[in-house]
């Protein structure tokens, strides 16, 4: 009696950019920061309970210190212990604050062409709240978190391909094209996709990482089915980046790609837009 071989199923090939991702080092989620945004899952946080998950790490505590008694939160107090801080910053503003920090220990950015990279994504981040605030647009907390994650991915690009820091440079230059439309040609990925991963993987909300995914797509600013938050994100970044470059006195290509359709968007007339510019400008000037 002869016994058939059942021919074996063929193996699915792995799609090549699912292979491609997998092999770009995503930090995981600081272990401090997940213990943060259990606690701010709660139905009733507790400044008590946040302010011990930051005591636990002595490097928090004192950057958060340093931060409540700056120019910017102090308003003339003195913080002399780590709930006080909370109190002078707020809770959603801390959490903010801190994975900000977690995030610049995480993700280290010591190639040359990336030299600014953490100043620049502070910067962005703080004209993000001022901008969100100024127009009273969004949640400044939510804007602060998007302006700082945006350009994540850079780093991680930069670690995983030699030849990156040539794709950047490109890309930085490019006056029409998206800039992760150069991104994608080269290396089958961008900073954008890879950005909203790690966004994803470290439980931040799904406005901030879908504002991520999208930032250098402006035709979002223009699609009513886009979610209003993910389209403030994006448009109040253009104004950010317009202001940073203006700052180190540089020319914004990305503002002149969008940022027509970003103060459509947010109904900002032309000396409006030019207010604020030079608000965000002086108050460089001013740290």
């Amino acid at each position: 009696m002869s016994t058939a071989i059942a021919p074996a199923r063929p193996v699915a090939a792995e799609d090549p950019v699912d292979t491609l991702i997998k092999s770009i080092r995503i930090p995981p989620r600081p272990s401090l920061l997940a213990d943060l945004q259990r606690e701010l899952a709660a139905s009733d946080p507790s400044p008590g309970a946040i302010s011990r998950i930051i005591a636990s790490d002595v490097g928090m505590s004192g950057a958060l210190l340093k931060l409540a008694n700056s120019a910017t939160y102090s308003r003339g107090r003195n913080a002399k212990s780590i709930e006080q801080a909370i109190m002078f910053i707020g809770i959603n503003q801390v959490a903010a604050l801190m994975t900000g920090l977690l995030a610049r220990q995480a993700i280290p950015a010591n190639s040359a062409a990336l030299a600014s990279f953490w100043d620049i994504s502070t910067r962005r981040a703080q004209a993000m709240v001022f901008l969100s605030r100024r127009l009273r647009i969004g949640e400044p907390d939510v804007a602060h978190t998007f302006g700082l994650f945006c350009d994540t991915g850079l780093p991680l690009l930069m670690e995983r391909f030699a030849d990156y820091a040539d794709t950047y440079a490109a890309a930085s230059l490019e006056a029409e094209r998206a800039f992760t439309a150069i991104e994608e040609e080269r290396h089958a990925t961008s900073h954008a996709a890879i950005g909203c991963l790690l966004a994803r993987n470290w439980g931040l909300s799904g406005d901030v990482s879908w504002a991520i995914l999208q930032h250098h797509d402006y035709g979002v600013l223009d699609d009513a089915a886009s979610a209003p938050a993910v389209r403030s994100m994006i448009a109040l970044s253009l104004l950010a980046e317009q202001a940073i470059c203006k700052y180190r006195g540089l020319e914004s290509l990305e503002w002149n790609k969008g940022g027509a359709r970003a103060c459509a968007y947010l109904g900002l007339a032309e000396d409006e837009t030019a207010e604020l510019i030079d608000e965000l400008i002086e108050a460089f000037h001013d740290e």
